[in-house]
């Protein structure tokens, strides 16, 4: 059991709904290495913040080149954290990704260009330039396109830094209509409701960051708030958990959750164990292959590709948060 209540059961929505939900391909090896963040955000369901000491190490990163270079269907390293860029090995898995031909995503919260490495003091403005060069797609999230809303979610003074961390990446080409370096940005809600329609919300922000501060990006992700760890607990302080999860199970969509990230997608904790997502990582949900899925749990240390083709993936009431109204995945809506 998770911390999600189990009288909102999710199997009973793919049941009614006729849905069998397997895995379809492996294309996305995505990587947590590290909880270690310079910020602390009211939404993060992987509870970073300055004070995490967990990390991906030397071996589990080296492993993780290990299958990539084994495994040609794999084709993108998505990093994430934390602020992923803390970790240690950081620049070396992202070399040696590049190296192997891989399509490498980071999930970069903009202000650590500046805050650098909370513990350790280590600068991290040279970013925007070691993306540039080794053509790494740039994720970030930008909870809205005002200080306000931005800065009630992740901290004062985070937007003015976020905003600076943008013309740097600018700056180098990322972005830009007539380049190649892809800069998305995401949206979190700032609150208990549903992301408004993506295309909608793409238009808005281009408009505002152009007009306002001469920015551009590419694309405009729209993520659903999902109902763990420290905004499950932040509901629950408020008495508003039930009434999130009512609107989000009668929000579900039989086609959103076609398109679920987890029939495509291996999530790889710092310490190798294996999930279905990253939610489920943080819920310790381990994935299960064999036998009714039941017989043995796996890392990265016994990857084996056509097993983990084969599970069985494990859902619970959070996943209701991914389909909701379009779907909200770690690239926007699926639906």
């Amino acid at each position: 059991m998770t911390e999600t209540q189990t009288e909102y059961s999710f199997e009973a929505a793919l049941n009614k709904h006729h849905l069998f939900l397997k895995p379809l391909s492996l294309e996305t090896l995505q990587i947590n290495i590290t909880k270690l963040c310079n910020q602390a955000c009211l939404h993060c369901h992987v509870d970073s913040s300055p004070k995490r000491t967990e990390q991906m190490d030397e071996r589990t990163i080296t492993r993780v080149l290990a299958i990539l270079a084994a495994h040609d269907e794999i084709k993108k390293l998505d990093i994430t954290g934390g602020a992923p860029e803390l970790n240690p090995y950081f620049d070396f898995v992202v070399k040696e990704a590049r190296k192997l031909g891989k399509h490498v995503m980071v999930r970069h919260n903009l202000t650590v260009q500046f805050d650098g490495n909370p513990q350790t003091g280590e600068s991290k403005e040279y970013l925007p330039e070691f993306f540039a060069e080794h053509r790494v797609e740039v994720i970030s999230s930008l909870p809205y396109y005002q200080e306000f809303y931005t800065d009630k979610q992740r901290g004062l003074g985070v937007f003015k830094k976020s905003i600076d961390a943008m013309r740097r990446l600018n700056d180098v080409g990322y972005g830009k209509p007539d380049s190649d370096l892809m800069f998305n940005l995401v949206y979190n809600p700032v609150g208990a409701f549903l992301p408004a329609a993506q295309a909608n919300l793409e238009a808005d922000y281009k408009r505002e960051l152009q007009e306002k501060f001469g920015l551009t990006f590419n694309n405009l992700f729209t993520i659903t708030n999902m109902p763990i760890h420290r905004f499950a607990e932040s509901l629950k302080r408020r008495g508003g958990y039930e009434e999130y999860m009512e609107k989000l199970v009668n929000a579900f969509n039989p086609a959103a959750a076609e398109g679920v990230m987890c029939r495509s997608l291996i999530s790889v904790g710092f310490d190798g164990r294996l999930y279905d997502c990253d939610f489920n990582q943080m819920l310790e949900m381990q994935v299960k292959t064999g036998v009714n899925g039941s017989s043995r749990t796996r890392t990265i240390f016994d990857f084996d590709a056509p097993d983990l083709l084969q599970r069985n993936i494990l859902f619970d009431a959070h996943c209701y948060g991914c389909t909701a109204g379009a779907g909200s995945s770690c690239g926007g809506t699926t639906a």
